[in-house]
């Protein structure tokens, strides 16, 4: 048996970042030469903003945090609708030493109120349309002071603060390791953390990832299902695209395959990001359009891990390959993906050069090629810290080395594969089984739409494999259907013993399903 080694057989290329540093700054230098270009576009009303605009916008915006009296790292909470506000209130912040700390839009009250409240922020950038989940709020939180409205004709806009800033081009002092922003997790298992990125990790995503593998270009028309809020559809429509010229659209309404076909044929982008739910609902959809409606050279998926069969149909279907990759909150983007000429559907890859990784078994030792243990990865854009959680932080950030909680394993030529979650895996007879491997083959049946599973107890108080299964509209399959599926294909001890049949999986707003949700009603 080959021995398993942490990963760093290429040599990890280095982005030199001064001390003095400003994130924002940065991506808005880059574009100076290119101030009539279109840097986003509102894919509902096709409304643009071009870099120049969104230069002096962004700078206005830092101007009237400061004119308020916003000193730097003070928090300020981002609670608003991808549009072209966003990306000037968050650019805004930046340049102004500010935090900005971007929410979840899908929440509901209690989420909003722990997140003001856990983050102490002293303004609240919202959404008019997200007002009413805000409004019993107002008045009951001390850290408080102001509430500016997105989308919103009132004196207390978005727009209206941008304006009242002056024009003058100034930039607050900061460093490179300064805290930047943050994000909080997106809550698949529990409760949502407050993670702490650095100036320095924006930069360091675009050019590890979204240069070099992802191959972004200048050039490029970019479109990302995945929401800003988000770490994956922050890099995906802001950092990447900025960090080389390239264009945005933004979408403000829920991903529907419906939404996402209409942008992918009337903006023909050609790059288009996903999740693996979405990647199942759009090929299982009856707006699918031809291949030649569509202008793709990539598409990328994280979230989850992509099933195979999903992958396969996708390249069939649309003549491109989903660059399936996994990053995290906690490491800000994607450290391990798929690259284009070299994908293996089933894995999620090789490590991204810049970043390493290991496995380790369950006794703190190095697996060996094809065992599985828990992915562990040492970059330079891991955050510093969950806010206020001690305990959490030391049990996730080892030395230099971030636990993922994800299962893996690792084979000869460098591809890894998930197991699940390191909290999911199941223990059936005394052997390990990975949920996801069997959910995988539930989703090569006709009928499947999408499916999670769990661990159960039989009667006998043993341990062994449940799955929730939802199929495409229109079709059928009985339990005894999919169980002989399974044993078909796996080893037998691996099959579901019990399938329930489901309209829908609970999910986070960003697509990943919430086992959690079902281990606790099942």
């Amino acid at each position: 048996m080959h021995l398993s080694h942490t990963d760093h057989s290429v040599s990890p290329p280095r982005v030199e970042i001064p001390r003095e540093y400003n994130a924002a700054h940065d991506l808005l230098a880059r574009n100076a030469a290119r101030a009539d270009k279109v840097a986003f576009i509102d894919a509902a009303t096709g409304i643009q903003i071009t870099y120049g605009e969104l230069t002096d916008q962004a700078h206005r915006f830092a101007n009237a945090l400061r004119a308020q009296g916003f000193a730097p790292e003070s928090r300020v909470m981002i609670a608003m609708h991808d549009s072209l506000e966003w990306p000037v209130v968050f650019l805004g912040c930046i340049l102004a030493g500010v935090v900005p700390v971007a929410a979840n839009t899908m929440l509901n009250t209690r989420d909003f109120e722990f997140m003001l409240r856990d983050s102490r922020a002293q303004a609240l950038f919202v959404s008019k349309a997200l007002l009413p989940a805000f409004d019993p709020l107002f008045g009951t939180l001390p850290s408080l002071k102001t509430v500016i409205v997105g989308g919103g004709g009132s004196h207390n806009s978005v727009a209206s603060f941008i304006k009242s800033g002056a024009d003058a081009l100034h930039v607050t002092s900061t460093c490179a390791d300064d805290p930047c922003f943050w994000l909080y997790s997106s809550g698949s298992t529990g409760t949502p953390k407050g993670t702490v990125h650095l100036h320095s990790h924006l930069i360091q995503t675009a050019e590890l990832y979204a240069r070099p593998v992802l191959g972004i270009r200048e050039d490029d028309l970019v479109f990302s299902a995945a929401k800003l809020f988000f770490a994956y559809g922050l890099g995906n429509s802001l950092t990447f695209p900025m960090s080389v010229g390239a264009t945005t659209v933004l979408l403000a309404s829920r991903p529907t395959p419906a939404d996402v076909y209409g942008v992918l044929k009337k903006y023909k982008p050609s790059i288009f990001y996903g999740v693996p739910t979405l990647f199942a609902a759009l090929l299982a959809s009856a707006d699918k359009p031809a291949r030649s409606e569509l202008n793709l050279r990539v598409s990328a998926s994280a979230g989850e891990a992509l099933p195979a069969e999903i992958g396969r149909r996708w390249s069939d279907t649309f003549g491109t390959d989903i660059l399936d990759g996994i990053g995290s909150t906690e490491m800000l983007h994607i450290f391990l993906s798929n690259r284009p000429g070299e994908v293996r559907y089933g894995t999620t890859g090789k490590a991204v050069p810049g970043y390493e990784l290991r496995i380790l078994n369950d006794e703190g030792r190095e697996c060996a090629d094809g065992e599985i243990g828990e992915l562990q990865i040492r970059g330079p854009s891991s955050a510093i810290m969950y806010w206020n959680s001690r305990a959490r932080t030391k049990a996730t950030f080892v030395g230099e080395w971030t636990r993922s909680g994800d299962k893996y394993t690792r084979d000869a030529d460098g591809y890894y594969t998930y197991g699940g979650r390191s909290d999911d895996m199941l223990k059936v007879g005394g052997i390990y089984v990975s949920p996801f491997e069997v959910e995988a083959c539930l989703m090569t049946h006709d009928a499947v739409l999408e499916a999670a599973v769990i661990g159960a107890a039989d009667t006998d108080e043993l341990i062994k494999p449940k799955a929730y299964v939802v199929l495409k509209a229109g079709q059928q399959a009985s339990a005894e259907d999919l169980q002989s599926h399974v044993k078909s294909r796996l080893a037998p001890y691996k099959y579901p013993r019990w399938i329930v049949f489901a309209t829908e999986l609970p999910k986070t707003a960003t697509g990943k399903i919430q086992r959690f949700k079902l281990r606790n009603s099942a």
